[in-house]
């Protein structure tokens, strides 16, 4: 009767809750089989613990099942899979869906190269559309869409992109618009030895183009520049900067030197641009950067001081370079193109190695005639000025014209070298040159060959951004000899991964592959270790099943000769033993030799005869008799059968002591 309430109230309770389940969430089992309508059983006298009530199921309407298949379509839509889950579970996964694709979008948005249709849209005046225009210019490149609104709000940034990308219309053109701003707003007139910018450059060379650049724009923005560099007099120097200016362009050296001599005032500078950064930084100009602004932050510190904005431009910016610049120059805005660092899309690389047996100035010669064949206008670059010179000289003898460019030439004979190469005659279309003229210089070149292999990439990029400029094509060919096969490859694969070529140098490959071999040279000694280990382990458990295995069998062995030798049970060996020992004792000891008798027969001789010798002094045995000898071997022949027993037992004492007396025998 118990058994049947029991059942009876748990019918109804799982009917309730399959009820309410069924109702409430929708949930469906098939793998239980429940009847449609269960009645439950009380018997007389008991009262039932719960009633069950019938329950209607209402039916979705047909717009009901509508909104939920569109939302699990949505769900499905959302979560990218074809099962729907539970709605508490999506949540999660919907919002990190999305915030992925949010990140994904701005990346894109990152990477992708800003472009403007034209000048106008980047905010210039009517005077610097017109300079524009007189340099037949008519779409900015990307450094310039990003750099040009940045220097007009005022912010201090540095500027990156690769060589020959406009980088000095970037900051030029606003910086003359400011200029020209500041005269119309604040009255500031020019004045004589006070100008209000100050572009610093490396080398004269620089210096020269960006004021050849500053007075074509001046033509028509109405503003006056003037040159300090050195290698130049000082006289002429003095002479312009005492007419009203508005910008110096120089090197740091000389304009310091013009400030020592009170040619020039700091007053009124409120914009500096360090044109070529990474190499005035890398070079040794930190110093003289420094003693250059500090005057100005000096005065840019005090509560109504002025302050100065600065502009920073390079092509290459390694991570020890942007840690000064950072440290220097703090709070400032880096600005970057998406081909910084990278190789640019109109030039052609060729790496011909060496493997060491061929002459380098016949393959330099092989590759240069060719080229020099079409007209092309080509720079040859070396790392030293020995071999810059051994070049120049094996290409003359070779009846082909060069100039040179390096550092032991003089500024104005640098200057008439670059004047002939860029001449349109032809009359010196090879330049020899070393990294000086790596940077800076805005030379139309078809073609650049690398007799040296540069020691860094950032050479590598400076040196290939002589060609192939403003869009133009070119063609970069590189000698590579054997001591630079690993760095050539890595430039070689990054350029033709499209990737950055900004930390590498032969230290860094040389460091790279000494740890690659390192790593190798641990994990074979790890695997001998391990297979020794192995070795070892497998050594010590044959040993020690080895070491049972004897125990085993010396308990054996143990367990048998203690059964052999119970009393009332002579073995066989004793008997054998006794026999040959009763044997051997009737026979005459003449009649012996040694090695036909046996053991026990010897050692009973021998032993009584090392008592003898032992008892009696030395000279008296020698003297004995032969009677004497004759009672003592009769005496051992009868004290020997009657102690035959023993003899087993001192036989090794009696042969040692026979053999000891033999030879007693033959030395005397």
């Amino acid at each position: 009767m118990h058994k049947a309430i029991s059942l009876g109230s748990s019918r109804t309770l799982f009917s309730c809750s399959l009820l309410f389940s069924s109702s409430s969430s929708k949930l469906r089992l098939p793998f239980l089989k429940v009847p449609k309508k269960l009645s439950t059983r009380v018997l007389p006298r008991f009262s039932p613990l719960c009633t069950s009530t019938p329950t209607t199921t209402i039916e979705p309407t047909d717009e009901l099942r509508h909104s939920m298949l569109l939302e699990r379509l949505r769900l499905r839509h959302l979560k990218g899979s074809s099962k729907p889950t539970p709605p508490p579970k999506t949540h999660e996964p919907v919002i990190s869906i999305e915030k992925e694709a949010r990140t994904h979008e701005l990346n894109k948005k990152k990477r992708k190269p800003v472009t403007v249709g034209s000048f106008l849209e980047l905010g210039l005046s009517e005077e610097v559309m017109a300079a524009v225009r007189e340099l037949k210019i008519q779409v900015p490149t990307e450094i310039q869409c990003i750099g040009v609104p940045a220097v007009l709000d005022g912010s201090s940034v540095v500027l990156g992109s690769h060589t020959g990308s406009g980088k000095t219309l970037a900051y030029m053109l606003p910086l003359v618009q400011l200029l020209r701003h500041d005269e119309a707003t604040l009255g500031m007139p020019m004045k004589p030895r006070r100008p209000r910018a100050v572009v610093l450059c490396p080398t004269r060379e620089l210096s020269e183009q960006v004021f050849h650049v500053a007075k074509s724009i001046s033509h028509h923005a109405r503003f006056r520049s003037t040159m300090v560099s050195g290698g130049g007099r000082l006289r002429p120097q003095e002479d312009s900067l005492n007419n009203p200016i508005d910008m110096v362009v120089g090197t740091p050296g000389r304009v310091l030197q013009h400030i020592d001599d009170g040619n020039l005032v700091y007053g009124d500078i409120k914009y500096v641009v360090l044109d070529e950064a990474d190499t005035m930084f890398d070079r040794g100009f930190g110093p003289d950067i420094r003693k250059f602004l500090a005057p100005l932050k000096h005065r840019a510190s005090k509560p109504n001081g002025q302050g100065f904005q600065t502009i920073l431009v390079t092509a290459t910016m390694s991570k020890a370079v942007q840690k000064l610049v950072d440290e220097e120059f703090q709070g400032i805005t880096h600005l970057r193109t998406s081909t910084l660092h990278k190789k640019i899309a109109s030039a052609r690389h060729d790496f011909i190695k060496l493997s060491g047996s061929e002459n380098k100035l016949e393959a330099l010669l092989q590759v240069l005639e060719p080229s020099l064949a079409k007209g092309n206008k080509v720079m040859v670059f070396c790392n030293t000025l020995n071999s810059s010179r051994a070049v120049d000289h094996f290409l003359d003898e070779n009846q082909i014209s060069t100039v040179n460019y390096h550092g032991e030439v003089p500024a104005e004979q640098r200057v008439e070298n670059l004047n002939k190469f860029k001449n349109e005659d032809g009359d010196c279309p090879t330049l020899v040159c070393t990294d000086l003229a790596a940077r800076g210089l805005d030379l139309d070149v078809d073609h650049v060959i690398m007799f040296d292999f540069p020691m860094n990439s950032i050479d590598y990029l400076h040196r290939t951004g002589r060609t192939a400029r403003m869009g133009a094509k070119g063609k970069v060919t590189s000698l590579v000899a054997k001591k630079d096969h690993l760095l050539a490859e890595c430039i070689e694969e990054a350029i033709r991964k499209n990737e950055s070529l900004e930390a590498l140098t032969t230290d860094n490959v040389r460091r790279d592959v000494a740890r690659a071999k390192i790593t190798e040279q641990k994990g074979k000694s790890a695997k001998l270790i391990t297979m020794s280990n192995q070795k070892n382990k497998t050594k010590s458990t044959s040993e020690k099943y080895s070491s049972v295995r004897t125990n085993v069998t010396s308990a054996q062995t143990s367990r048998r000769t203690t059964s052999a030798t119970k009393p009332g049970k002579a073995s066989a060996s004793s008997v054998r033993t006794k026999v040959t020992t009763t044997q051997t004792s009737g026979r005459k000891p003449s009649a012996t030799k040694f090695g036909k008798a046996s053991a026990p027969a010897k050692s009973s001789k021998t032993t009584f005869k090392v008592s003898k010798l032992k008892s009696s002094p030395a000279g008296r045995s020698q003297n004995t008799p032969s009677g004497g000898r004759k009672r003592t071997e009769s005496r051992n022949s009868s004290e020997g059968k009657s102690r035959a027993s023993k003899l087993s037992v001192v036989g090794f004492r009696g042969r040692a002591s026979y053999s000891k007396k033999k030879e007693s025998l033959r030395s005397s």
